[in-house]
């Protein structure tokens, strides 16, 4: 048997089958979510289409490759990633793109999957590296170590995407550096101290530093507590959205109004009280919870449990740390994007643009969750040890007779 036959009979068809039922799912409800805006929703159901083509190509190479390879890609998506997100940062554009070569995308999605590259591979590298360095290599492989150089690499995109605008994206480096901690073996005492350092400087943050980054940020957090305590808010202005997104989700009862429901039925989204522009990507979910009713919610977050279920099986079985932290990384970026996008809708977060993921009509960034996901599979794929045979020369044995020296006296 080949190894690329043995590796594509060892895939793990149920992480398949899950991702790709997410993805139909998704194009029937982008269909349904975008037939107000122009071309109708065919013409983005279509697109969305060929982005699960091309990612289906990136996902096969990249779960027959072993993962390892992968940590070469870590520095160069990294650096590009971030510079890309440094250009556009004073920029004023609400969707957060850049183009180029005639492709938009946001590169905070790149930014974020190289970060993960990059601290699975450093991260299992420190005592390696800290072996070859004499007397003060020791150094590399204390905890406080591994703390610095998470906070590093997740601290500075992280400042860059809030500078942007962009707090969906910018918030979920958060849990993806506590998973990353976590999975390295960072001690709990000074996790529970960061926490309580966490806690005590949030304020400052809130007060100080988050107006003075993204006004509009701050503003969309002061909006969700007032609404939260239930106080008077302008349902016609700002909280136009936030108000008839949660109204839409909770008049569609167990079984929904079918799809494509129209206005005759009251639907919500019919009558375009969801904003329209962004209808098919950050607020799909009320569209779903409208036309499937609670059952058909209820079904989409099983199935999201069961592929980060799924995901957290294949860590268990990982062969090294890198792979541990790259799936560690990838359950806590998704886990985010869905919480955060489902939450806002439900008002249990603030209004944020973030896509869920391999729902949402996203382009690129379904692309890249689909790389994700192969790197996962390339995970389970090369889980197992490989054997090196080494070949021993059979040496014979030597006769125990006198021994003969060479140097004649």
């Amino acid at each position: 048997m080949t190894p690329l036959l043995r590796k594509l009979l060892g895939i793990n068809w149920a992480l398949v089958i899950t991702m790709y039922g997410l993805l139909v799912f998704g194009v029937f409800s982008i269909e349904s979510a975008a037939r107000h805006l122009p071309g109708g929703g065919e013409q983005f159901a279509n697109a969305q289409k060929t982005w699960i083509l091309i990612g289906s190509g990136v996902y096969l190479i990249t779960a027959l490759i072993d993962y390892r390879w992968f940590r070469w890609l870590g520095i160069p998506m990294y650096v590009v990633g971030v510079g890309l997100c440094a250009a556009i940062m004073n920029s004023d554009s609400e969707v957060h793109q850049i183009t180029v070569a005639g492709l938009s995308f946001q590169p905070a999605q790149l930014a974020i999957a190289s970060g993960i590259l990059m601290l699975s591979w450093l991260l299992q590298d420190l005592p390696r590296l800290g072996r070859m360095i004499p007397k003060v290599g020791w150094l590399l492989e204390e905890p406080f170590v591994k703390v610095g150089l998470v906070g590093v690499l997740t601290g500075i995109p992280f400042l860059v995407v809030v500078k942007m605008g962009d707090m969906g994206s910018a918030l979920v480096w958060i849990p993806v550096a506590l998973v990353a901690l976590i999975v390295s073996g960072v001690p709990f005492r000074y996790l529970s101290f960061m926490g309580f350092i966490a806690m005590a400087i949030l304020p400052l943050l809130y007060f100080i530093v988050l107006p003075q980054a993204s006004e509009r940020g701050a503003a969309r957090i002061d909006l969700f507590l007032d609404m939260l305590q239930d106080k008077p808010v302008d349902t016609s202005g700002d909280a136009y959205a936030p108000y008839n997104i949660a109204i839409t989700i909770g008049h569609a009862g167990w079984g929904g109004l079918g799809w494509m429901a129209t206005e005759e039925h009251g639907s919500m989204h019919d009558r375009r009280m969801i904003p329209v522009n962004t209808v098919h990507n950050d607020f799909i979910f009320p569209v779903i919870a409208e036309e499937q009713g609670f059952r058909g919610g209820l079904l989409l977050i099983s199935a999201f449990m069961l592929l980060l279920v799924i995901c957290l099986f294949i860590a268990s079985y990982a062969r090294d740390p890198m792979g541990r932290i790259i799936v560690g990384g990838v359950v806590a970026l998704f886990f985010a994007h869905i919480f955060e996008n489902i939450g806002m809708c439900i008002q249990l977060m603030p209004i944020t643009g973030i896509p869920l993921p391999l729902i949402s009509y996203s382009g690129t960034f379904a692309v890249m969750c689909m790389f994700l996901l192969g790197l996962v599979q390339s995970v389970w794929v090369h889980r197992k040890p490989v054997r090196v045979e080494a070949v021993v020369e059979k040496e014979e044995p030597q006769s125990p007779g006198l021994i003969i020296s060479s140097d004649v006296r």
